[in-house]
């Protein structure tokens, strides 16, 4: 009995309309890029929540007579190519000949077009893949489509779609691929009947200020470079607008978008030690190659593009960039130190009778002579009397000092142990002083560190010391434990603020002046969406409208940190999260609040600020580890301190 039969066309375009539709987002490229490619120079698109029921695009492009405005529809049926050599040329955005066909299979389409040429255009309905009507009918030049009720037909699918701001987001994210490549059409982005995008057809400099806004006008710099392999243009921001998390890094080649870690690479090697470790720069940096020498790319999702010559093109845009940075003030501008400078007087407060300075000598001076008879002065005396005491205290091994910022500070009243954790034994011996340079020392009583996990932590010493500014240093039984003095507090803050905010015990501190800022659609959407949550921990945040948004209070130990900054990278850091899963949103504000809270390294502090932060890490559940996994102690054991003077 056979068992093997051809799939409906229904079914057939269902499946393909998996890997071609996965969400609005998938269905604003793939109608924009056509409207593209029929020559439009303007582009409506009109969303109603976020996709879910509505994906309007309108063109003014060159349109389609009634035989090509049917067969649009059709599985692979396309104007791009026409045999497999043409796949090795291809500049336009779309050619594959899926995309209608598999948005018309989950959705309910309706497409009027009409070609100059023609009196009459042409509308057709579609549902679910089957045709329902074509009719002329009146409208103008161009092309306007309609995508209704997205997966419909596919429940399931349906529900799996992420809430309005996770979907808007990447709709924002596809528009702005999409208009960063051609500044000279015009595009429009309408959300729920609010303009979220008005781009008028302009420069490219232009394009991103309008995206991203005028401040980031006067932190780009251009770059170029070009040679027989690949042409670059584009701009490279300067280092103060690297992020932890940057949503302005861009890759273009050919006029399309991609992601390539290889040529990021290249970009960060040329920010090197000009950003902070752990941060992103902002870049637009479009590439223009012979399209033989990249793949085909033809899965619609796919943005990782392969090129024939990576390694090449490497060193290119590594120097574009390295050039680009060179014309921007990376070394900043010299800031003298005003405290103890020389008072120079001015030219007009000059004395009226000036005494020219004389260098009076001693020719009679010899320094080896230092008898009572002798011409050595009375300091040479002084000095030569005292020589001995350099040298006091290092047949006991211990010197004596006489700079007071390398010298023991006494433990005050407010030295106590580390709760639980911490079991005070017995005082260091005093023939254990140590010296170290760049170092300042903090005492504590000797602690006993048994119950730390997966560490012998067993405190010997009695001195806490903090180096660079930046790590605590103490011994332990086996070593030297350093401890990162930001990762601690961030910790400490971040089980602090999660605890307060499950218990909703935030207070509001309101702001003498309140803050005013603006935000992109997609920001703004998420923002309306977190912003109860928001309130839960501290923040009053009320909307002006288009966008623009007020603080009146921020939390009471918010520290001193401006709340738009931080409100920002709350928004940054839940974009690709689901909204709905409140622990999730809690946790993510608890980090993003401690994060910024936390004390920095480089920051200087004294005796009992130290004794706090470790009481508290200690205190901590989880004291070995930051809440985003990075080490918080470690051990520099007594064998590599060994192998050290070997």
């Amino acid at each position: 009995m056979d068992i093997i039969h051809l799939l409906p066309d229904t079914v057939a375009n269902q499946i393909a309309a998996g890997e071609v539709v996965q969400r609005p987002a998938s269905a604003v490229k793939e109608l924009v890029e056509n409207a593209i490619d029929a020559g439009a120079k303007h582009i409506q698109l009109i969303i109603k929540e976020a996709g879910r029921n509505l994906v309007q695009v309108i063109d003014d492009g060159k349109g389609m007579s009634p035989t090509d405005a049917r067969m649009a529809f059709e599985r692979h049926a396309t104007s791009k190519i026409r045999k497999a050599e043409d796949l090795f040329t291809l500049m336009t955005m779309g050619f594959r000949g899926e995309a209608l066909a598999s948005i018309a299979a989950v959705a309910q389409v309706e497409l009027v077009t009409r070609q100059a040429d023609d009196e009459m255009g042409t509308h057709i309905c579609i549902n679910g893949g089957k045709v329902d009507s074509q009719e002329p009918c009146t409208c103008p030049v161009g092309t306007n489509v309609c995508m209704k009720n997205l997966f419909y037909n596919i429940p399931a699918r349906r529900n799996f779609l992420k809430s309005n701001a996770t979907e808007f987001g990447a709709i924002d994210t596809s528009f702005k691929n999409i208009a960063l490549v051609y500044p000279d059409i015009a595009f429009d982005l309408v959300h729920n009947d609010q303009k979220c995008y008005i781009l008028p057809a302009t420069s490219l400099r232009e394009r991103i200020t309008h995206i991203f806004g005028k401040n980031i006008n006067n932190q780009l710099y251009s770059i170029s470079a070009e040679s027989d392999l690949v042409k670059i243009h584009g701009f490279i921001g300067s280092p103060e607008t690297a992020k932890q998390r940057n949503d302005k890094q861009f890759f273009f080649v050919n006029g399309r978008y991609m992601k390539h870690p290889y040529f990021q690479k290249a970009v960060n090697t040329a920010y090197d030690r000009m950003i902070a470790a752990g941060t992103k720069p902002t870049f637009f940096i479009y590439l223009d190659v012979d399209p033989a020498s990249i793949d085909v790319n033809v899965h619609p999702t796919k943005t990782e593009i392969k090129f024939k010559n990576e390694q090449e093109i490497f060193p290119i845009i590594l120097a574009a960039v390295r050039a680009g940075l060179g014309r921007c003030n990376v070394q900043g501008s010299i800031d003298f130190d005003t405290e103890g400078m020389v008072d120079i007087p001015s030219y007009l407060n000059r004395p009226e009778h000036t005494v020219e300075p004389k260098i009076h000598t001693d020719n009679s001076y010899n320094p080896f002579n230092s008898g009572a008879g002798g011409s050595a002065g009375p300091a040479s005396d002084r000095n030569l009397r005292n020589w001995e005491s350099l040298y006091e205290g290092f047949e006991s091994g211990r010197t004596a000092h006489t700079d007071t910022s390398f010298q023991t500070e006494t433990p005050g009243d407010d030295d106590q142990d580390f709760n639980t954790f911490v079991e005070q034994t017995s005082n260091q011996p005093d023939d254990t002083d140590d010296v170290l340079i760049g170092a300042t020392s903090y005492t504590q009583s000797s602690l006993d560190l048994d119950s730390t996990p997966n560490t012998d932590l067993k405190l010997t010493g009695n001195e806490f010391l903090q180096y660079q500014n930046k790590y605590i240093l103490t011994q332990v039984k086996s070593g030297l434990m350093c401890i990162d003095q930001h990762r601690a507090h961030f910790r400490i803050l971040y089980d602090r603020c999660l605890a307060n905010l499950e218990q909703h015990k935030t207070a509001c501190q309101r702001l003498l002046y309140p803050e005013q800022f603006d935000l992109s659609s997609a920001d703004a959407l998420v923002l309306e969406e977190i912003k109860d949550d928001l309130a839960e921990i501290g923040y009053d945040i009320s909307s002006l409208g288009n966008n623009t948004f007020m603080v009146g209070g921020v939390p009471a130990n918010n520290g001193d940190r401006e709340a738009k900054n931080f409100i920002t990278d709350i928004i940054e850091a839940v974009k690709c999260q689901d909204r709905s899963a409140k622990d999730e949103l809690l946790r993510t504000m608890a980090m993003a609040q401690a994060r910024s809270a936390a004390i920095r390294s480089g920051q200087k502090l004294q005796q009992a600020e130290v004794n706090q932060l470790i009481n508290d890490l200690f205190s901590c559940s989880n004291h070995t580890l930051t809440p985003d996994n990075k080490t918080i102690i470690a051990i520099i054991g007594d064998d590599d301190i060994s192998k050290r003077f070997r």
